[in-house]
């Protein structure tokens, strides 16, 4: 009778060596020739400007967490949709669904939330708007 656990170690010392195996050979292995264009900031070769403590809007922040929220529950309805019919005859319609719109329900409130304190709403900048009014 064998431990299940030497599986589970054995997989652990897998994931632990085998990068640092991959990492050492390309140590070993690799050109080294250093210049001065692989110390800079850029390896493009482009010399940078300005500082690097650039402002970015919150909304870009907003949206990526919107798209991640609804990703989620993109990934959590599929499963259910394609067990729906088993789980309605085996556990009736009410056990089956309800847990479900409650799911949804949760993040509509969400949804609604972030629209009512304008997180959906894109802030237009006033260059745009200068630029639209010259046109």
């Amino acid at each position: 009778m064998s431990n299940p656990w030497i599986a589970i170690g054995a997989l652990g010392v897998v994931a632990i060596g085998l990068p640092l195996v991959m990492m050492a050979m390309s140590a070993m292995l690799r050109p080294t020739v250093p210049e001065q264009g692989k110390s800079a900031t850029y390896e493009s070769g482009e010399v940078p400007t300005g500082t690097t403590r650039i402002r970015f809007n919150i909304q870009y922040y907003m949206v990526a967490l919107l798209f991640v929220i609804f990703d989620i529950e993109t990934v959590l309805i599929f499963p259910w949709t394609v067990i729906y019919r088993n789980a309605v005859s085996e556990a009736g319609l009410a056990q089956a669904l309800v847990p479900m719109l409650i799911f949804i329900g949760v993040l509509l409130v969400g949804l609604v939330w972030a629209w009512r304190n304008g997180a959906v709403r894109w802030v237009r900048s006033d260059r745009t708007d200068r630029q639209q009014v010259e046109t």
